[in-house]
């Protein structure tokens, strides 16, 4: 089995899944990846709301990190995201982005104790296929 680059943790929404594979090619990351697609994406695998499906990410990311040898994860949320407004109705329309926000630093501190050598990107992705590189550092105060 050959050494895979990184897990790309994604939403499930058909709209996103061409940009995101354009993003990952782009990356030079084709064929180099495994997926794990899930409504959601991070809000998926982290939010009560979806208490369920938090296992078998984990274990599914475990998996990909024993065969495949990766050692980077990528998670790309996107914007007007449907699980968003499931996970936090309240919060959806006024500012999505902290739920996002909130679901990357609840993932990169599950994950950093559980797997302490992953590498995390966290990205969002907007309507207008525009992707940015979030800092959590960044985004401390504002959560």
């Amino acid at each position: 089995m050959k050494k895979f680059k990184a897990m790309a943790l994604t939403c499930m929404d058909s709209r996103f899944q061409p940009l995101v594979y354009k993003y990952l090619k782009k990356r030079n990351l084709t064929g180099k990846y495994s997926s794990f697609t899930i409504a959601g994406g991070a809000i998926g695998v982290t939010h009560n709301k979806f208490k369920k499906w938090h296992t078998a990410f984990i274990e599914n990311l475990a998996t990909s990190i024993r065969i495949h040898k990766i050692n980077k994860l990528i998670t790309i949320n996107h914007k007007d995201c449907g699980a968003a407004k499931i996970a936090e109705p309240n919060q959806a329309i006024s500012n999505e982005t902290k739920i996002h926000i909130s679901a990357f630093k609840k993932l990169k501190r599950i994950l950093t104790k559980k797997f302490p050598k992953l590498k995390m990107e966290f990205k969002l992705m907007s309507l207008n296929r525009k992707i940015e590189s979030l800092n959590l550092m960044f985004f401390l105060s504002f959560i």
